[in-house]
């Protein structure tokens, strides 16, 4: 995505026309398009900015050093105003030889790009081994009136602008039909998530709480998506695998968890050990922190 905005620049940047070289003072007159741009528009100003002048240099990325939901918002942005419309709809078309594990995996891309950037996701193709039996699944933050990661017809003969017809419904293969997580709810693959939200259910002091939700650290700062909220208390929890030690996710961690504590959110962390086989010290835990939270009257 970040290749084909670099192949549409500058028509995402008002100004910027006839500009098609680094030399001289171009990158700084870029520069500061950028930054006028982003402070008129709900763009990001340091990513627009690295975005612009990376189309300058030439083939990148550019933009790795922010977050990949910075880069997710961003970019559906910029392609969508590259084109001259309102919002960016990703066509996907999987490979023919995809089995189960990669039919997941593609949707969970999909409804990734659809929480993050907005976008509207059509997967393309003949069908998905594991979700061709979900002809409709209607995702969270999504573009207004495109909130669907849909499979489609094949469309290798059909012209751009002209519209695809849907498939028809299916019947499951087998079982009952695999709903993917929304906001306000526990993953259902995260064994983690599951386990806490059934020890909370029966707890009258949990009550507030809201799985996978979004919150905006300040008002220059894309939201982020969190693993568990209680936005009255603005207590923030995280359940932390493995790959939460290594050390570009643990700076990531840390870099996030300070921008919230600036805007008035608690953040308190978990592992993933810690809540399958101490979940009663953990539940210990989150219950005085947020007695003492509304005590103090924290998000009053």
């Amino acid at each position: 995505m970040e290749a084909v905005a670099g192949q549409l620049f500058p028509a995402w940047l008002p100004g910027a026309e006839g500009i098609t070289t680094s030399a001289g003072a171009a990158r700084t007159a870029v520069s500061a398009l950028a930054v006028a741009h982003a402070a008129d528009t709900a763009q990001y100003g340091p990513f627009l900015v690295d975005l612009a002048t990376g189309a300058l240099a030439g083939p990148g990325p550019h933009t790795r050093r922010h977050q990949a939901e910075v880069r997710a918002l961003g970019l559906g942005r910029v392609l969508a105003a590259g084109f001259g419309r309102p919002a960016c709809a990703l066509l996907l078309r999987p490979p023919d030889d995809l089995d189960e594990r990669g039919a997941l995996a593609l949707v969970g891309a999909a409804r990734w790009l659809v929480d993050h950037g907005r976008f509207g996701v059509w997967i393309c193709g003949g069908s998905l081994p594991a979700v061709d039996f979900l002809p409709e699944v209607v995702m969270a933050r999504a573009v207004p009136d495109s909130s669907v990661v849909r499979p489609v017809p094949e469309v290798s003969n059909a012209r751009l602008g002209q519209p695809v017809e849907g498939l028809p419904r299916r019947e499951a293969r087998v079982g009952k039909p695999r709903h993917l997580s929304v906001v306000g709810r526990p993953h259902p693959t995260s064994r983690t998530e599951v386990v806490l939200e059934n020890a909370l259910v029966s707890r009258p002091w949990a009550a507030g709480r809201a799985w996978n939700s979004t919150v905006r650290p300040g008002p220059l700062v894309n939201p982020v998506r969190v693993d568990l909220l209680w936005k009255r208390e603005r207590c923030i929890v995280e359940i932390d695998g493995d790959d939460h030690r290594a050390a570009g996710k643990y700076a990531d961690d840390r870099h996030r968890d300070v921008m919230l504590q600036l805007n008035g959110y608690a953040v308190l962390r978990f592992t993933n050990t810690q809540v399958l086989d101490d979940i009663e010290n953990v539940l210990a835990l989150l219950q005085q922190f947020l007695a003492n939270r509304r005590r103090a009257g924290k998000g009053n």
